[in-house]
């Protein structure tokens, strides 16, 4: 079919060229108008996931309280140290540490609480702790104090195997791990 025969009033009408054409525009409008809607209702969807999430995060939201009851067994509380001081704080930092460390069949040989280190300003309170410990204990060990509450932060982490002299530690590592978390202060 040519654009004379179209145009020219050949076989096809009139009526049926305005029609398609009709029809074809109207597609290409609907388009038009529903590709920015989906966009904008996505980042909308997008913004409500990342308020649920600020929201649990800060302890505020319905979905904390319930968790709170043992719903799901979620880890929940502040993501801050708690203390009315700094070295109650600190305190609780160290026994933190000590507790998860211990609880994995590892025992501390050495600690240092930091309160006064580099990001003391900030509110950063450190510990570093030598401890004695499983290979295999020692990834439960970093994933629980990093995943639960309050936000600790492992800094430094060495590990030294244990040498072919070290028969009576039992072939455990020597690990020395630097922890921080941060303290509001009294509020």
């Amino acid at each position: 079919m040519n654009l004379a025969k179209l145009f020219g009033g050949g076989t096809s009408s009139p009526s049926y060229v305005a029609a398609s054409i009709y029809a074809s525009l109207l597609l290409v409008l609907v388009a038009a108008t529903t590709l920015p809607l989906k966009g904008v209702l996505d980042q909308r969807t997008a913004v409500e996931t990342l308020s649920d999430t600020l929201l649990r995060l800060e302890g505020r939201s319905p979905a904390t309280a319930r968790l709170a009851a043992g719903e799901d067994g979620t880890v929940v509380g502040s993501a801050f140290l708690e203390g009315t001081t700094v070295t109650v704080a600190g305190a609780a930092l160290l026994q933190r540490v000590v507790g998860v460390v211990t609880q994995h069949g590892g025992s501390v040989l050495s600690s240092q609480l930091d309160l006064q280190g580099p990001q003391s300003k900030d509110g950063f309170l450190s510990v570093t702790a030598n401890c004695d410990l499983e290979q295999r204990a020692l990834q439960e060990i970093v994933y629980e104090l990093e995943a639960g509450m309050p936000f600790l932060f492992v800094d430094q982490l060495v590990a030294q195997a244990p040498t072919a002299a070290a028969g009576a530690s039992g072939g455990r590592l020597r690990v020395l791990i630097s922890v921080s978390g941060q303290w509001q202060g009294t509020q």
